[in-house]
């Protein structure tokens, strides 16, 4: 199964036989106080480097969010959408929780770009999935719903199930819909990485949907974060999860070394480019 995104001339294929696409998670204001100011103020400098600096690190897809408090996204967002892609020829993952926001991202967007994101959450799917359908996106699902996070990979099964039926009311392909299987911090339940990957294992047996997740998620309040972080990297990816978003600045030569140990990296050229990349990214 294979989720086609496209920048302003480029085109990224997320499938199972294809190297591991990383979603660039940095142009973001969550727990960044420096950007989250220069947001508020409407200074969007930051983000070209940003996303060159992602782009040089090996991401091929590159979320963007405005989200700081107080910060109007319906107008800012679309800003910093054109400005990645007038640096880099990548996709954008637009990443809003306001509905008319996604939708003005989408329309200054150039290519075929991913929503994040719907959950199954009644009111959410009404307000998401018809602009996705309009714009011809691919969307994130997270496997929530009116009840929360399932704390059972069974119960985020049957989640997924409603987001594709419901997608396909729409005529959203299972193609398009890319699955989150919620990562959860292991220092509050420490069976918690096992649920998400038992859960990710389930949606790729059964529907063999592509999947991205939040690795570092997991890790917090632990020591040694980023070490947590690349080791459930691998276990994610042996379980399907081919699209994660991730900071490819410490995460991208991992994420090479996952592809060329699953057999995904032919003659280890991906690995190798990636390694030869370190000094400047």
């Amino acid at each position: 199964m294979q989720t086609v995104l496209r920048g302003p001339s480029s085109e990224i294929i997320i499938s199972p036989e294809t190297p591991i696409v990383m979603i660039g998670e940095r142009i973001n204001p969550t727990g960044r106080k420096a950007f989250s100011a220069e947001l508020q103020a409407g200074d969007l400098s930051r983000i070209p480097r940003d996303a060159q600096a992602q782009a040089d690190a090996g991401a091929t897809v590159l979320d963007v969010n405005v989200g700081a408090v107080s910060v109007d996204e319906a107008a800012l967002l679309p800003q910093a959408v054109r400005l990645v892609q007038d640096t880099v020829d990548l996709p954008v993952c637009i990443d809003s929780a306001d509905p008319a926001a996604l939708e003005a991202g989408l329309k200054a967007a150039r290519g075929r770009s991913l929503v994040n994101s719907v959950n199954g959450e009644t009111a959410k799917l009404k307000a998401v999935l018809p602009i996705v359908a309009e714009y011809d996106a691919a969307v994130i699902a997270l496997c929530m719903d009116d009840d929360g996070i399932p704390t059972t990979p069974e119960g985020r099964l049957r989640v997924a199930e409603n987001i594709l039926n419901e997608a396909a009311r729409l005529g959203i392909r299972p193609a398009d819909v890319v699955f989150d299987p919620l990562v959860m911090a292991i220092s509050a339940d420490a069976t918690a990485g096992l649920v998400t990957t038992t859960a990710a294992r389930l949606i790729r047996e059964t529907f063999g949907c592509n999947m991205t997740a939040g690795a570092s998620n997991g890790s917090h309040g632990m020591p040694e974060r980023e070490l947590l972080n690349t080791v459930f990297l691998a276990l994610l990816a042996q379980v399907g999860v081919n699209a994660p978003i991730c900071n490819p600045l410490k995460n991208g030569l991992a994420i090479r070394a996952i592809d060329l140990l699953m057999g995904l990296d032919e003659w280890g050229m991906g690995y190798i480019k990636a390694y030869r990349a370190l000094p400047k990214a």
